[in-house]
Order: C-alpha cells, then sequence, then structure tokens
C-alpha cells in the first residue's frame, strides 16, 4: 500500500498527520518506525523516561504510552471498517486516556514492549488486508474515513510525536 489516500478519505484534522508520511510502502514505513523509534529510545533511563519538559506537560513515558494508545484505537477502527461494520466510529478523550493509564507507574521497558507488540499487531492486521478492504469507507467524525487513510494516521501520528520527542525530551 504506497498510494496516499485523497482528502475526501479522512477528517480535515487528520491532515496533520497525512502529511507527515513519508512516500513509499506504508507496511516498510511503519516497520522502519518502529526499528528507529526502539532505538532512540531504547536505551534511556528511568529518569530520562520520567522527563518532562514543562509544567503540566507528559512525561517521555506518557507520550510513548499515548502513541500506542492511540494506535489501538486506530487498529480498531481499521478493523471495524474492514470487516464491514461502517456506523459512526467513536473519538476519546486523549487527557483522559492519559489520567487513567497505568505508564507512569510502568517501568520504561515494559512500555516499549507494549510499543512493539501494538506496532506489530498494526502491521499484521494491515498486512492481511487487500487494496479493495483498504479502500473500505466507514464515518468518523461526520466525515468518511477509509481504512487506508486510518492506517496513515497511525503513522503520521508517531511521526507527529517522535518530532516532538527529538525536540523537547532528547536535549543535547
Amino acid at each position: 500500500m504506497s498510494i496516499r489516500p485523497e482528502t475526501d478519505e479522512y477528517p480535515a484534522l487528520a491532515e496533520q498527520y497525512v502529511r507527515l508520511v513519508p512516500e513509499g510502502s506504508l507496511k516498510i514505513i511503519l516497520q522502519n518506525q518502529h526499528d528507529i523509534t526502539r532505538l532512540l529510545l531504547g536505551g534511556l533511563t528511568e529518569e530520562q523516561a520520567a522527563f518532562k519538559y514543562a509544567e503540566g506537560k507528559w512525561s517521555l513515558k506518557t507520550v510513548v504510552g499515548h502513541i500506542v494508545d492511540v494506535e489501538r484505537l486506530w487498529n480498531y477502527r481499521i478493523l471495524r471498517i474492514a470487516r464491514g461494520d461502517v456506523r459512526e466510529l467513536p473519538g476519546y478523550d486523549r487527557d483522559i486516556f492519559a489520567l487513567e493509564a497505568p505508564f507512569e507507574d510502568l517501568p520504561f521497558i515494559e512500555v516499549l514492549k507494549d510499543y512493539s507488540a501494538v506496532r506489530q499487531s498494526s502491521i499484521t492486521l494491515i498486512n492481511h488486508l487487500s487494496e479493495s478492504i483498504m479502500l473500505r469507507r466507514g464515518e468518523f467524525q461526520n466525515h468518511p474515513l477509509s481504512a487506508r487513510a486510518a492506517a496513515f494516521i497511525i503513522a503520521g501520528h508517531e511521526t507527529h510525536h517522535m518530532n516532538v520527542i527529538k525536540a523537547r525530551y532528547l536535549l543535547p
């Protein structure tokens, strides 16, 4: 799956993520993202993972956990669309998720293991869907959403947050 989704396949808010995905095979992009993220974050200490760059901001550990939770949500949306359940897909409240998530209490290595497990699940799910299934659409935020666009949003969302991590958390 190398063809970028059209703008009518996702809500306007998702454009910020879709545009961050480079050209190429999404399956390869997702695997490469995983490998780079694990390499970049795998050697961090608990102290580094607990770092917050400003008052009221999430720790690095929570940001990675947020990436995991959001990827799970988009996988659910992909699965619903792929299986033909095209009813309105629910949103979520990221602040409630972050507040209720266990990430701050987990060793960072466990958060990274969770990240890897979810990413491998994403890759497996996407690999098992045909091009025609990836073009199927459901409804999200009163707008059509294709399974393909949802997969691109996964990649773009991680890129967005990894850019923030590099700029704000991994100080030279």
